[in-house]
């Protein structure tokens, strides 16, 4: 009988590899995210997760966080998956043009929205929201009673982003306030987006250099 050999290339152009190679990359919003929070939990329950370190968490700047996130997946030595919280998902979807190509999926999960008349003063500088199409498998799971983000605003940034829409019943904000623990259904969604998640990343150890240090791309 004879063998089938398959190529890296043909591996990756199949996604074969990608569910294996994974780097979990964990972007929590302002004020970071506490240890009764599920990104908190999952930092430890997910193997070689990669949790975002911001310098100040109580005083956040568009351009310092973002190019924090893009410091972190340029590093990178697999395609990465980012999970991200509130203006965590802000910081996602503006991450500079070059480096998304290294970024497999994304968990969006309770949007921000900083344009809303009430949002802190400290949190306008992330305004205009990005609303460009984001290359890569998306989900954005809201709420319905979100004090952040109407759930017609969350719909709205998951149509531009591209991303499929998950809507939770009565979980606010979707944080440690929301008493959810280690989230199961969550992990659940992480685990389909994982497994849909394409190869997209530039070849193993190379990075793409200079990374921009600027705000919105």
């Amino acid at each position: 009988m004879q063998k089938t050999i398959y190529s890296f290339e043909l591996l990756k152009r199949r996604g074969i590899m990608a569910a294996m190679r994974l780097q979990p990359i964990i972007v929590p919003g302002w004020k970071n995210s506490g240890p009764d929070h599920w990104q908190s939990r999952w930092a430890t329950l997910l193997p070689h997760a990669v949790r975002i370190q911001q310098r100040d968490w109580e005083n956040p700047e568009a351009p310092e966080w973002i190019s924090t996130l893009a410091s972190e997946v340029d590093q990178a030595r697999s395609p990465v998956l980012l999970i991200a919280h509130s203006l965590g998902c802000l910081i996602s979807a503006a991450l500079p043009v070059p480096l998304r190509a290294k970024v497999a999926g994304a968990l969006l999960v309770a949007p921000a929205d900083v344009e809303r008349a009430d949002a802190p003063a400290c949190l306008r500088g992330f305004a205009p929201i990005p609303r460009q199409s984001l290359p890569f498998q998306s989900v954005v799971i809201a709420s319905d009673d979100d004090p952040y983000c109407r759930l017609e605003r969350a719909r709205a940034f998951a149509q531009d982003w591209g991303s499929r829409v998950i809507v939770l019943s009565g979980a606010g904000h979707i944080n440690a306030d929301s008493g959810l623990a280690d989230w199961p259904q969550g992990l659940k969604i992480f685990g389909a987006l994982r497994r849909r998640a394409s190869w997209r990343i530039a070849p193993p150890g190379k990075r793409i250099s200079p990374v921009p240090v600027c705000g919105l791309p």
